[in-house]
């Protein structure tokens, strides 16, 4: 297998800072709506279960066309597909906006998850087409930040401008942050060489099927894919109890739950900053192992502790542990199949959504009948173990090198 061609000449920084501004657009249209749900029943005139279906809808639509994208980001240039991805969330963001009727709210949220599951994944893959893989999990741990506080955002918006401004604003403020984006990203296509990278990956790609085969047969490419999956499926399968568990168990109200489930991204943005020293100081091996401990010492905080205010610390050190564990995942990813790039992340990402999906059906079932304590606890030693086996793995490839 050929590695691809050195892409062309161009300032990559300036191009990725634009893609982190659409990945956060991306990923706050991700969680949004949750704490949007009573102000949209009210309006809406129906109740807060039925008004869920907009965050099912959007879930499932950005989850499912990450399966597809792949093989079109390949073929006409990952750049080239966030920005129509990002034009295309600007309008459909904006309906959300606008919409009448719950019916119409969900389409346009379901048409949302479809253009904007695009952004992040291709983000992803042509960051790893301009950045030599010895500095990709660097770039790629400073990348991430976006993607964080658009998660917080995303998780604290929905109530706070919501409140002050009404659930319709909160789309009309993304919709323009799409908008801008897109702009900018439009104006560095023209202006930046860099931005055609991925098209001279594209013009090598042999059709969707032949691409997904390429990624599948790759022993390390499904190795990584399974982690990915079995990560999520651990990790957020337990996370999105903690909340639920924080106010059953100590009578926590919903304003505090959601500053301390907020801990995560603090946790993400720590490692984001710090990325370059810790890869520097503990390599991938160093840090997937280390990330595995922290996980589990911190899920067995929350599942055991008797106080409270220890759960930020422990919500803290699960979204560092966890970024350190992930973001060695991520870099691999981006490195598993370089010809068909944009298909390997895709799949990828795919398989996220997919394990943390199962992760959360299956847990529901063990929370209400045994409490949060068995989820937390199956999570820390699932995670540990995970982690263990993954650095296995990745001295395995180092020394197969050496």
């Amino acid at each position: 297998m050929h590695s691809p061609p050195r892409p062309p000449r161009g300032s990559a920084t300036s191009a990725i800072t634009l893609l982190a501004v659409a990945s956060f657009a991306s990923q706050s249209m991700v969680r949004v709506s949750d704490s949007l749900l009573p102000q949209i029943s009210a309006d809406l005139g129906v109740s807060v279960g039925a008004a869920s279906i907009v965050v099912t809808a959007y879930a499932l639509a950005h989850g499912s066309v990450q399966l597809i994208i792949g093989p079109v980001g390949d073929r006409f240039g990952k750049y080239a597909c966030v920005i129509a991805a990002s034009a295309m969330s600007a309008v459909l963001v904006a309906l959300c906006g606008l919409a009448g009727s719950l019916p119409a709210l969900v389409a346009a949220r379901l048409a949302c998850g479809l253009a904007a599951g695009w952004i992040i994944p291709l983000a992803m893959a042509f960051l790893g087409d301009v950045i030599p893989y010895e500095r990709r999990q660097q770039v790629l741990g400073s990348f991430l930040s976006g993607q964080i506080l658009g998660q917080l955002f995303g998780q604290a918006a929905g109530g706070v401008l919501g409140d002050f401004f009404g659930w319709r604003r909160v789309f009309f403020f993304l919709a323009a942050l799409f908008a801008i984006a897109t702009i900018a990203m439009l104006i560095e296509f023209f202006r930046n060489p860099i931005t055609h990278a991925g098209h001279a990956t594209a013009t090598r790609s042999r059709g969707f099927v032949t691409d997904y085969a390429a990624v599948l047969r790759a022993p390390w490419a499904r190795t990584v894919i399974v982690l990915g999956f079995i990560e999520a499926a651990f990790m957020f399968g337990a996370f999105a109890y903690v909340g639920a568990d924080l106010h059953l168990r100590f009578g926590v109200n919903f304003a505090v739950v959601g500053l301390f489930v907020g801990a995560f991204a603090i946790g993400g943005l720590i490692y984001s900053l710090s990325v370059r020293q810790l890869v520097h100081r503990f390599g991938q091996i160093g840090l997937v192992a280390g990330g595995g401990a922290m996980l589990a010492l911190a899920y067995l905080t929350i599942a055991f502790t008797s106080h409270v205010y220890l759960a930020p610390f422990a919500i803290t050190g699960i979204g560092l542990g966890y970024y350190m564990l992930h973001n060695t995942l991520q870099t691999n990813a981006t490195q598993m199949t370089p010809a068909a790039r944009g298909t390997a992340v895709a799949i990828f990402s795919s398989a996220l959504y997919f394990g943390q999906t199962l992760g959360v059906a299956i847990n529901a079932t063990i929370f209400d009948r045994y409490t949060a304590v068995p989820v937390f606890v199956i999570a820390a030693t699932g995670l540990l173990a995970l982690s263990l086996w993954f650095a296995r793995l990745l001295k395995q490839r180092r020394d197969a090198v050496v």
